[in-house]
């Protein structure tokens, strides 16, 4: 169940601190002052996230908005760091030449879709909210983030990161954190923290996926393709159908998620692994998703949006709860049908029990 209330201010990034800690450590100046200049203007970003309290809905659509159309604004940062900054596009205008502007609007406008015309939610709120973007935000930022009002977007370092705006599946990840944010509102922290990750990692998925008109089995189910520089070896910062083979590179390390349980990583680390465990999860919507074929987001999709917007998913929910509610909640929509057999099936490929 949506809700008015209040929510935890929580500060999500695409790129996990485990793979900006390791680059900030290079001996190659090109990606370690980069890296430390995004791990300091997150821990920042962090610190103001904690310390200001957001209540309730952060803005209502304005009139010209109306019911069931966006109402995008992207701002450029200017590589300063301060937010919005300089408005560049508004809601309707013609596109320019800044191809980051471009893409960022466009991003908007494909999370902005998927959730209305699959799901029936006006925006990520359900109410309209307006959708606000920065580009070009600080110098070299190997980020991006949703800071609880607004999606930004870095420019990368040119060596590991390119333009962030590159993958709208980035895009669509981080704009759920504001779906989850307005819904269950999940824990940031252990095994909710990381169905917090992958929930927008599925979405992130399916927005792509949807804008592409792909099938389940036409998918890449990469998280973040595009993102990573030539010189990397890599395809993406996540797989949803292998976790753990993203990446292998001598800058970035060895992709440390795992896929099943019995690779659970217990770690104080990025709150408690969220980026790392998330891979479980994410596994298992990807073995639901490709067992029913066709579109993902119709009825894969359907079930995980509706126990993340059903209300009966706890704050500190954990990966079992979780497991749980999925299953009944294809048993409520889907019967006894294949979509059961699917989300059971699933779960306990992964080594959890749905009962």
């Amino acid at each position: 169940m949506d809700t008015n209330g209040g929510f935890e201010p929580v500060f999500c990034t695409i790129v996990p601190p485990h793979v900006l800690d390791r680059l900030a450590r290079h001996e190659d100046s090109a990606l370690a002052t980069p890296a430390r200049r995004t791990l300091e203007r997150d821990a920042l970003e962090r610190t103001r996230r904690r310390l200001t309290t957001v209540i309730g809905a952060v803005a209502a659509a304005p009139p010209a908005a109306g019911a069931g159309t966006p109402h995008r604004t992207v701002y450029d940062a200017r590589h300063q760091q301060d937010l919005p900054g300089t408005k560049v596009r508004g809601e309707g205008d013609a596109a320019g030449e800044d191809a980051s502007v471009n893409r960022a609007y466009a991003g908007l406008g494909a999370t902005f879709e998927l959730y209305l015309r699959a799901y029936g939610r006006d925006s990520i709120d359900g109410r309209g909210l307006p959708l606000d973007a920065s580009v070009h935000f600080g110098e070299n930022y190997d980020n991006a983030f949703w800071n609880g009002e607004q999606m930004v977007f870095g420019d990368g370092d040119g060596e590991v990161f390119v333009d962030f705006t590159s993958s709208v599946d980035v895009i669509g990840h981080e704009l759920t954190h504001g779906v989850t944010q307005y819904t269950a509102n999940l824990a940031y922290f252990g095994q909710s923290g990381a169905l917090n990750e992958s929930l927008s990692d599925v979405f992130g998925s399916l927005i792509k996926q949807y804008s592409l008109g792909q099938t389940a089995a036409e998918a890449d189910w990469l998280i973040g393709a595009g993102l990573l520089a030539p010189r990397v070896h890599g395809t993406a910062l996540r797989s949803m159908k292998e976790p753990g083979s993203a990446y292998d590179d001598e800058a970035l390390g060895k992709d440390p998620q795992p896929g099943t349980m019995d690779g659970y990583v217990h770690t104080g680390q990025d709150n408690g692994g969220v980026h790392i465990n998330s891979g479980i999860p994410n596994h298992a919507f990807y073995l639901v998703a490709a067992e029913l074929g066709g579109h993902a987001w119709e009825r894969a999709g359907q079930i995980w949006y509706d126990v993340l917007t059903g209300g009966e998913l706890e704050s500190q929910a954990d990966f079992a709860d979780f497991a749980r509610l999925t299953a009944a909640a294809a048993r409520t929509r889907y019967r006894e049908g294949p979509e059961l057999e699917a989300v059971l099936k699933a779960w306990e490929q992964v080594g959890l029990e749905t009962s």
